[in-house]
């Protein structure tokens, strides 16, 4: 059965993003999160979870799995509602690419600015953009919060030029200026189990979190497996046969020991 209906097929194609509520029940994002909170905090308090930091000195952290092992995170990432609307959104075979936590802490969490997912995937050896995310709102996201935004439309820009400013890659200035007059912003606000579907050469970013609230993201981004590396960049990305699993498998695994 496809995963997008057909309004929300004609609505990726033209905005570059969709928004799917509800995607995981309250008690599957519940368990989903605690039990990530609980193990990914610790790591961080013995340093092994990575951190970006922003202009102005706050920090986003940040967990990147290199495959999708037999735990919740590798079950959710190969979990058939994910894989599905991955093989619609770029309408051919996929497999995971990569999958990451992105912790903003209350109070803490830093800015990431505008930028295209393929902007540097691309020097990662991915010639196509045939390419996209899901991003899994573990927590109520918001503007006070630092919720995702997204330049509706940009996606059809194509890949524009990035550099690396500090600890991120961004968009060239020049071309941001005039993009940014050209669409819509939009405040992709999100209750917990909501997730956002996005191509990768659409251009977004997300403030600081200025609450005191958390706002966890959950991010799988799949490629189309006859876009795979042609050269080997990073340790992940590399194609790996996907096996999709029934939904809600995640659940039915034992808490990981932090």
């Amino acid at each position: 059965m496809m995963a997008m209906t057909d309004d929300e097929a004609l609505a990726y194609q033209r905005d570059g993003f969709i928004i799917r509520k509800g995607l995981l029940s309250p008690a599957e994002v519940g368990a989903f999160r605690d039990t990530a909170r609980r193990q990914l905090e610790a790591e961080n308090k013995s340093g092994s979870v990575m951190s970006k930091g922003d202009k102005e000195g706050k920090t986003t952290l940040l967990k990147m799995w290199t495959r999708a092992e037999d735990d919740q995170y590798g079950y959710l990432a190969r979990d058939e509602r994910m894989v599905d609307l991955a093989e619609d959104a770029i309408g051919k075979p996929v497999y995971l690419y990569s999958h990451k936590m992105t912790m903003k802490q209350p109070n803490e969490g830093g800015a990431w600015e505008w930028h295209q997912d393929f902007g540097y995937w691309y020097n990662y050896g991915c010639l196509a953009p045939e390419m996209m995310s899901i991003f899994v709102a573990l927590d109520k996201a918001t503007k006070e919060n630092g919720c995702l935004q997204v330049l509706k439309g940009s996606h059809k820009l194509g890949r524009l030029n990035h550099i690396r400013e500090g600890e991120q890659t961004n968009v060239e200035q020049e071309h941001l200026e005039a993009a940014l007059k050209r669409f819509e912003r939009i405040y992709v606000e999100m209750d917990a189990g909501d997730v956002v579907i996005f191509d990768a050469n659409l251009l977004h970013r997300s403030d600081a979190n200025r609450s005191d609230t958390y706002r966890w993201g959950y991010i799988c981004s799949y490629n189309a497996v006859e876009n795979a590396p042609f050269k080997r960049v990073r340790d992940y990305g590399n194609y790996e046969p996907l096996e999709k699993v029934p939904a809600g498998t995640f659940m039915k695994q034992p808490e990981p020991v932090a």
